[in-house]
């Protein structure tokens, strides 16, 4: 199935199961997981189920698996770096924004062969925003290619963990501001240069792959504190994605790592 095929099945999926239940769930629908604030919904499980069964349909052969499945069974993930063909999806990313009534949500997905990325797609059902790559070929917003111009200032980074908000590293960056707490917007805000890098914690595939693929089909870059890029194999802790070289050199040197 083509990209854009495979776009229509997630705005279809966004459409059936998780746009009609934004701001009418009830305290049934949701439940936490491993901690407290880390949650999902009936509009996730559905979801994901959905886009899991009309992709076997097309690619009855793949590896198909999401954030929701593999928190039931962790082993999941171990046969993806391995498999020919497979699929990861996010069906609500940013849920603790959705359950809020926040806009900024989205869903992604993510294909890989032989464990190399080579298409993703971000949707925001409530913008409307579609994000497409396709490796070696750029990225699409809503049908037209995207150029990311660098904004003449300091670069700007965001990130989750509110001890950093409003400080600039080592005076040399401009001061941190609060990341959307959906990846499926922190890492459009990359690529139209809202923000110039980002830095995460936490590294799960259906998080990092998509937006992954979009930032460094566009120049920027996508690694480790200790600059090994970013696949579907790493484990380390510690993620920094930029923009640019220049921007990520900088926030690596000067980042506060530790917790």
């Amino acid at each position: 199935m083509d990209t854009d095929g495979i776009l229509r099945l997630i705005h279809e999926t966004a459409a059936e199961v998780i746009t009609p239940r934004f701001r009418s769930l009830a305290e049934s629908d949701i439940d936490s997981k491993r901690h407290k604030g880390d949650l999902v919904t009936v509009a996730d499980t559905e979801a994901e189920r959905v886009l899991t069964r009309r992709l076997k349909e097309v690619y009855p052969e793949a590896l198909v698996l999401g954030e929701e499945s593999v928190f039931e069974d962790p082993s999941l993930l171990k046969g993806v770096a391995n498999a020919d063909h497979a699929f990861i999806i996010d069906p609500i990313d940013g849920t603790g924004n959705f359950v809020r009534g926040d806009e900024r949500y989205g869903s992604m997905l993510c294909e890989l062969r032989g464990g190399v990325t080579t298409r993703g797609w971000i949707y925001q059902p409530q913008t409307e925003r579609s994000y497409v790559a396709e490796r070696g070929a750029g990225v699409r917003l809503n049908g037209e290619p995207i150029i990311r111009e660098r904004p003449q200032r300091l670069p700007l980074g965001a990130a989750s963990r509110k001890r950093v908000v409003g400080y600039s590293v080592d005076g040399r960056l401009s001061p941190i501001v609060p990341s959307s707490y959906a990846c499926a917007f922190d890492y459009p805000n990359v690529l139209h240069g809202v923000i110039d890098f980002i830095a995460y914690n936490s590294l799960h595939p259906w998080d990092h792959l998509p937006g992954s693929l979009m930032v460094t089909e566009l120049g920027g870059v996508s690694r480790t504190f200790d600059g090994l890029a970013y696949t579907v194999q790493t484990r380390s802790k510690g993620l920094l994605v930029a923009g640019d070289t220049v921007s990520w050199m900088a926030a690596q040197k000067y980042w506060p790592v530790e917790d």
